[in-house]
């Protein structure tokens, strides 16, 4: 069976919708983006990369595939003395933008521009500053004609409104979506996780939700509190998304995965299974949710377990290589490994981590600090020693009051 076709809200009102994974996660693995940054330059530096990138996810079911422009606004890409301005903001942007269309429109699927939260609102929380900021890229996406946006990653639902409006006031009559990075409580802010959900629908957006900092069932929590929050404030049409960490973290506080001690080099141990994304796929659907995909972590084979549980619902679509709960097993050499061909093992597995001596949760840190804090203002020069220094002043400080 081919993919659907048709416009994006059409094909949600028709439904599930299958968004693709976690690029900068992905591509730092594979060395080519910059942990600590975490900015998109690789789609000029290293364009191959990137369009291989999409192809898999594109193989693996992907019904949209969002241009490579997370942290793409040119106050982030020359935040702390990072090179990757020199290339310039609209230069990023086309760029990625260019090498998804390349990559989707020939296997049917739709484009996605993409915006995430700026240096210049934690360090100004000056509105009009943000959407001037944010208008640097939107430049781009009006000019190449994405067929939707995503604002997405944003710890604070005041500026993923402000990034929501400048989209409806920079591109009428596309279609956009609006995640927050946040739990299943509140922003970092206090305010409730379902509230934000109806404050994104009044700015405008189509389809709300969650991605990033949290596992699947940790985001299909949250995202559940939006879906019953803005069907009772009224907005009826509004799709909802959800787009999670490929990690399990049921030990994450206040900001998700960044607060754990494993973050970003040594979260490995915590990658959810196929399966698990299966469970989360369906859970998802059966929530009302109808845009499903992934963010950190989350490689192309969980995008194709996703599309392969919710085949049906798709009007039979089966991604490239569907595993099918291990049917081809039944060909393996082994007779204890062709005895794992079906459905019932694999659901009910218990995965060891081969690390007997390893926690099976962390303590987070919870510094507690977010927009207007000196220590997390932002500038485009270099991090200096004063302010390391003045961050593990800070972290003894804390840890001496806990004790």
């Amino acid at each position: 069976m081919p993919r659907a076709t048709g416009g994006f809200l059409e094909r949600l009102d028709r439904g599930p919708v299958i968004g693709d994974g976690g690029f900068v996660f992905a591509l730092e693995k594979r060395g080519y983006v910059e942990a600590g940054p975490w900015t998109p330059e690789s789609v000029i530096e290293h364009p191959e990369a990137v369009q291989q990138l999409h192809r898999e996810f594109l193989r693996a079911g992907s019904d949209v595939c969002q241009a490579f422009t997370f942290y793409a606004s040119e106050d982030k890409l020359k935040n702390r003395g990072n090179a990757a301005g020199t290339h310039g903001v609209y230069a990023i942007n086309e760029a990625a933008v260019k090498i998804v269309k390349e990559c989707a429109y020939p296997e049917g699927a739709l484009v996605a521009g993409g915006l995430s939260q700026t240096p210049t609102y934690i360090t100004t929380v000056d509105k009009e500053l943000v959407k001037a900021e944010v208008k640097k890229q939107l430049e781009v996406f009006k000019n190449t004609e994405v067929d939707l946006m995503i604002c997405e990653y944003y710890e604070h639902v005041e500026e993923a409104e402000w990034h929501v409006e400048a989209v409806k006031e920079f591109m009428p009559g596309v279609p956009v979506c609006a995640s927050l990075a946040i739990n299943e409580e509140s922003d970092v802010h206090g305010i409730p996780t379902g509230e934000c959900g109806v404050r994104l629908a009044r700015a405008g957006a189509d389809v709300v939700g969650i991605n990033c900092h949290f596992d699947p069932f940790r985001c299909l929590a949250a995202t559940k509190e939006m879906v019953t929050a803005v069907r009772k404030a009224g907005f009826d049409k509004v799709h909802f998304m959800i787009q999670p960490l490929g990690y399990m973290t049921p030990d994450a506080s206040l900001q998700g995965f960044i607060d754990l001690p494993e973050f970003p080099f040594a979260l490995e141990p915590r990658v959810c299974t196929r399966f698990e994304m299966m469970k989360y796929a369906r859970e998802s659907w059966d929530a009302g949710i109808h845009f499903i995909g992934g963010c950190c972590g989350f490689e192309p084979y969980h995008i194709r377990a996703v599309s392969e549980e919710l085949s049906k619902e798709r009007g039979g679509y089966m991604p490239h290589g569907a595993v099918n709960y291990g049917k081809f097993l039944e060909k393996h050499t082994k007779p204890w490994v062709r005895a794992r061909a079906g459905r019932e093992y694999w659901e009910n597995l218990k995965p060891g981590t081969g690390r007997p001596f390893s926690a099976s949760l962390s303590k987070p840190e919870q510094w507690g600090v977010t927009a207007g804090h000196e220590l997390v203002k932002q500038h485009e020069e270099e991090t200096t020693r004063e302010e390391l220094d003045s961050g593990l002043a800070f972290k003894r400080q804390l840890l001496k009051s806990m004790n």
